[in-house]
């Protein structure tokens, strides 16, 4: 098992390092590298903040990128990518909406939003 790292995974979608993202591929032709939900929340992060992506976007690279990897979360990863995508929620918030739509798990929160949508979901 490999688990992927924020630059790793950056370089590997960004293609801004050829040698970088080449080792990334070597890694990702095993067919056994992992990533967590964590390291996704700081590559949306990064991608958002620094490169400027549309949420649309980082919502639909890191959806396909999920196709390569294993994830324990990759269910919720995608939910919350595609609320992402779609809405104007900070990302861990659409972390917390996915596990309580495809988990069951009841999140406790003061913000109205969240709240809001989680009602609507009922």
């Amino acid at each position: 098992m490999v688990l992927f790292d924020t630059n790793m995974i950056l370089r590997y979608l960004l293609n801004d390092n050829q040698e970088m993202a080449d080792k990334a591929e070597v890694y990702l032709d095993t067919g056994n590298v992992h990533v967590t939900v964590e390291v996704i929340a700081e590559v949306v992060y990064v991608l958002k903040g620094v490169y400027s992506m549309e949420r649309e976007k980082i919502s639909e690279t890191i959806i396909d990128f999920l196709n390569l990897v294993r994830c324990r979360e990759a269910d919720v990863l995608t939910c919350a990518l595609d609320l992402y995508g779609k809405r104007s929620f900070d990302f861990i918030d659409c972390v917390l909406y996915a596990y309580h739509k495809v988990r069951g798990i009841e999140i406790a929160t003061f913000d109205q939003k969240l709240i809001k949508l989680m009602a609507s979901q009922r």
